[in-house]
């Protein structure tokens, strides 16, 4: 979002509510929409005051009380007026804003969602849906790590994140180790016999013949999120059961279709019992996604 959003520096204090820059990047990661809106307002606002300028200029003048005061008091009398006319139901900023979210993706997603739907794919295109601030530091945070994973397994950064986000709830959930720490384990991988590494023992939920049920289960444990990504990806690449949907995913850019495909790979090879989980992850990713876009 930040990199397309179109120069508001010289926009007059006077002739709108000036929203700064930053406060716009900061409004489009949480609520792409409204962003979007302010920003289509503050360019009808401007364009308003441009015109009020111009007809008075085109106005004939007496010069007989004109002076630096009355130039002035005009000014701020064609800012308040250009104020009064701006966002109103119709005007300029409804179609600067229709023509912006039709450029960024957003006012498509309501239209998507049918054919998604009908074509098995999820639903989760709803790209109007307003972002939290969890989301957003939890994807900043984790960044560094993915890009590193990425160039080592060809899987985009976004599919890692939205899943690292997903298995550990935007990391309000992640797994502890006995003292409380957390065991930086973000994706849910479980101590099997071949690793030898420090383990986290926990009580989760397994999805038996369709039935949710509590467990105890042994996780592996990192010494950093590095680490867990590291494993993730190493993971996915080197497994017979998950290297088909790893290299499939590493083939074309990130997208909600190759989302929709990675996710689905990765239930139909196991990954999770829960059988939902790939509609769910393909959601979280889709986020993700929004978030990158939204912060770049």
């Amino acid at each position: 979002m930040a990199a397309s959003m179109p120069p508001l520096a010289g926009l007059s204090a006077s002739a709108t509510s000036s929203v700064s820059i930053a406060d716009l990047r900061s409004a489009a990661a949480r609520d792409p929409k409204a962003a979007i809106r302010e920003t289509a307002k503050q360019f009808e606002a401007l364009f308003m005051q441009q015109l009020m300028k111009s007809m008075r200029e085109a106005t004939m003048s007496s010069g007989m009380l004109d002076n630096e005061g009355t130039k002035l008091g005009n000014e701020l009398l064609d800012s308040q007026y250009a104020a009064k006319m701006t966002g109103l139901p119709g005007g300029l900023t409804d179609a600067i804003a229709r023509q912006l979210e039709r450029q960024m993706g957003i006012g498509a997603a309501a239209g998507l969602a049918a054919p998604a739907a009908a074509s098995g794919a999820p639903a989760a295109a709803a790209t109007g849906t307003p972002l939290s601030h969890k989301q957003v530091d939890f994807v900043q945070q984790h960044a560094g790590a993915a890009r590193a994973a990425e160039a080592r397994s060809g899987i985009p950064a976004a599919f890692m994140i939205g899943q690292a986000a997903h298995e550990s709830g935007w990391g309000r959930q992640e797994i502890r180790n006995a003292d409380g720490s957390s065991a930086k384990n973000l994706f849910g991988i479980k101590a099997g016999a071949g690793w030898s590494g420090p383990v986290a023992e926990i009580t989760t939920t397994e999805y038996v013949d369709g039935i949710a049920r509590k467990v105890t289960a042994k996780f592996r444990a990192y010494a950093s999120y590095d680490e867990s990504f590291r494993d993730y990806a190493r993971m996915l690449k080197e497994s017979p059961r998950y290297a088909a949907v790893a290299a499939q995913a590493a083939q074309g850019a990130a997208s909600a279709a190759s989302a929709a495909g990675f996710a689905q790979g990765l239930q139909r090879a196991g990954y999770a019992t829960d059988p939902a989980y790939a509609d769910k992850l393909a959601r979280v990713i889709n986020t993700t996604m929004r978030v990158q876009r939204a912060t770049a």
